[in-house]
């Protein structure tokens, strides 16, 4: 820890999960078998939806980027946080620290309006399907994962900057796993109006902006599926969308428990509770969701086990 308070800092020390040295050991086992799961899953979703002549459309594009989204997510905080599980020191450079959140905002911006987007391809797929391919065409496709990545870089451009502008000269123990903005700035010994408000534009707009194209794609979606008057229709239809609405409650839900409880019970370790179910354990999750209830994954899927080599030569 710095001495003084002109000492500038030079690095951060990770508090981690838990500070209880008995869990150490437990925890990296827990944490290295989510990663594990994390990194299996998500690279078999990638090599699946890129290989298969059958899984080339808008939808498993979309969620050939989700699942790189979700891998980037976990490798920017689980590496370091499983050393530190083991480490003596569990220490971050200064510049570590700054592109780890870079890293992490990137990624978490990235999932919440790739989120959005597959909501918006459902939406056409069920309330247009005579015109899907138009409406949602390649071009389109490449152009909405495009403005989410930049979207996602400009808000971790910003944020991050902001973030680390101010002095941080007292102290450098970071109640957290990861280098996250909301425990940085309790640590700056300088004034923090211009970041925190940054964080909060950057947070509310995304957020705000995602919830409402996903809100009104599953509005005219459910409208659309009880305007369908057979039962076999209706079901063929929610089957069609019922993944990506599993994997939206699960992560809008976490964000809403995070940024919506009360000011009163709000902690950093709370926050870390938090954090924990969304860098580490939707990542793990997704690929679980999409292909226990996806037909064609596991169709592919079989098919891969059963001629790895004929769809291989496919890449």
């Amino acid at each position: 820890m710095a001495a003084g308070n002109l000492t500038h800092i030079t690095e951060f020390i990770l508090l981690g999960v838990s500070e209880s040295p008995e869990l150490q050991i437990p925890l990296f086992c827990v944490f290295l078998v989510i990663y594990g799961l994390t990194v299996v899953g998500n690279l078999c979703i990638i090599t699946l939806t890129s290989i298969d002549s059958r899984l080339q459309t808008p939808m498993y594009f979309f969620l050939r980027h989700l699942a790189i989204i979700n891998l980037g997510n976990s490798t920017v905080i689980a590496p370091n946080m499983l050393v530190n599980f083991l480490a003596t020191k569990k220490t971050i450079s200064y510049y570590g620290c700054a592109a780890q959140l870079g890293g992490f905002l990137v990624f978490i911006v990235a999932e919440i309006f790739m989120l959005s987007v597959m909501a918006y391809d459902r939406y056409v797929a069920i309330c247009n399907p005579l015109l899907y391919m138009v409406v949602v065409s390649r071009r389109v496709c490449l152009l909405l994962v495009s403005l989410t990545y930049l979207q996602s870089l400009t808000t971790a451009l910003t944020v991050s900057s902001c973030v680390f502008s101010v002095s941080y000269c007292s102290s450098n123990v970071i109640n957290h796993f990861y280098c996250d903005d909301v425990p940085l700035l309790a640590l700056s010994c300088s004034d923090t109006h211009i970041p925190e408000t940054a964080v909060f534009t950057f947070s509310g707009i995304n957020l705000l902006f995602s919830m409402t194209v996903v809100l009104i794609s599953y509005f005219h979606i459910v409208l659309a599926i009880l305007r369908i008057r057979s039962s076999e229709g209706r079901q063929k239809a929610f089957s069609t969308c019922a993944s990506h609405m599993m994997a939206v409650t699960v992560f809008y839900g976490t964000l809403l428990f995070m940024y919506l409880q009360p000011r009163t019970n709000h902690s950093l370790d709370t926050d870390k509770m938090a954090s924990v179910f969304y860098t580490l354990v939707i990542p793990m999750l997704n690929p679980v969701i999409y292909s226990l209830r996806n037909k064609d994954v596991k169709d592919a899927l079989k098919r891969l086990l059963k001629h790895p080599c004929q769809s291989l030569r496919a890449i």
